[in-house]
């Protein structure tokens, strides 16, 4: 097994960064554990470069990528976040920080 390389930025004082899941701009940093109020999937570093990876840990035995699918398909990364979710709002629908 390859060790996990995270994606790490660092942390700004509004949202700043997308989430690695939904996309859209929630997270005020990378790789800092930051829970996303969209979908629920909590900030790992986890990203493209793995996101077949099943990392375990806080976001349960799924991949990023199946937690992609899952959120199109019922607005969260897995179906026990459901209830704690929200719809992005204007602001975290526009493309982050440069």
């Amino acid at each position: 097994m390859t060790p996990f390389i995270n994606t790490v930025r660092p942390r700004e004082a509004r949202p700043a960064y997308r989430c690695p899941c939904c996309y859209f701009t929630t997270l005020h940093g990378r790789g800092d554990y930051d829970v996303c109020p969209v979908c629920s999937w909590e900030d790992d570093g986890q990203d493209d470069h793995d996101a077949d990876e099943v990392r375990g840990g806080p976001n349960s035995d799924v991949s990023l990528t199946e937690a992609r699918a899952n959120f199109r398909r019922m607005g969260a990364f897995i179906a026990e976040a459901a209830p704690y979710v929200r719809a992005a709002t204007d602001e975290e629908r526009k493309p982050p920080l440069p």
